[in-house]
């Protein structure tokens, strides 16, 4: 049976270099997405690509 799922979102603020800022609004308006739905990803990408045992290289 399909279900309707609904993403929980939460509004926080963070503090970025400007430099940053630029380039991923650059890439988000190349992409046509949101710069919020880029930063998801990009965060989403690194935390899923980290070495799960930090003392391990």
């Amino acid at each position: 049976m399909f279900k309707v799922k609904k993403t929980e979102y939460v509004n926080k603020t963070f503090r970025i270099d400007k430099e940053l800022l630029e380039k991923l609004e650059n890439v988000a308006q190349r992409e046509n997405i949101s710069v919020n739905a880029l930063v998801v990803q990009c965060c989403n990408y690194a935390l899923e690509d980290m070495n799960p045992d930090p003392d391990k290289k």
